[in-house]
């Protein structure tokens, strides 16, 4: 799952090799928080925070294949 938001942030930003995720287990709970250059935290935000919603949205969607929730925090 660490991968998935890796390819799509990568996808979103200009500095792709600042991209960091961060991956943290609490039982089925993943945490995944998600790090990236400073000039690009708008574009993985978003106007009003479509994007980190839709990433959110993507993320869980990925996670029902693997029986897990996950919780995408930006930082």
């Amino acid at each position: 799952m660490t991968q998935v938001l890796i390819d799509i942030a990568k996808a979103i930003v200009e500095n792709p090799d600042d991209v960091r995720v961060n991956e943290r287990r609490d039982g089925s709970i993943v945490h995944l928080e998600l790090s990236v250059h400073p000039d690009d935290m708008g574009r993985v935000i978003g106007k009003g925070g479509r994007i980190a919603k839709a990433i959110r949205t993507v993320m869980k969607a990925a996670s029902t294949k693997f029986d897990e929730h996950i919780v995408v925090d930006i930082i």
